[in-house]
């Protein structure tokens, strides 16, 4: 069997340049590759401690792989994000639309989701705390 060496969502959105600031200025990444589509960002990469998310716009995916873009829902995504600090995390997404708020899990963390401005839901999971 291969090994499998990461994994890195990729989303499926209309627009990236909304999800932006909850990812830099909210959450400290850092922007990598960017690529122009039109009169807007077509794809980005953004990365923070290991993790890694992918942003592509629709238009972006029909442009360059036109079969894929047929067979891609425009429905969002949800990711899972285990934090080491889940108060500060709370304090960066101060007045971002909270889909479930903060809670004890039966699997033994505390977490939070929210709405990210291109749509997608996003939790945040501390164990062990």
């Amino acid at each position: 069997m291969p090994t499998m060496k990461k994994l890195t969502p990729i989303l499926y959105v209309e627009r990236i340049e909304p999800a932006i600031a909850f990812w830099v200025e909210r959450l400290g990444f850092e922007r990598g590759a960017e690529v122009p589509h039109e009169d807007h960002l077509g794809f980005l990469i953004l990365q923070k401690d290991g993790v890694e998310v992918m942003y592509q716009t629709r238009s972006s995916v029909q442009a360059d792989a036109p079969a894929l873009a047929e067979r891609m829902p425009m429905e969002g995504s949800l990711l899972f994000i285990e934090v080491d600090d889940l108060d500060a995390v709370e304090r960066a997404l101060e007045g971002v639309e909270r889909v479930v708020p903060r809670r004890k899990t039966f699997y033994g963390s505390e977490e939070i989701f929210v709405r990210e401005p291109a749509g997608n839901l996003v939790g945040f999971a501390q164990f062990g705390g």
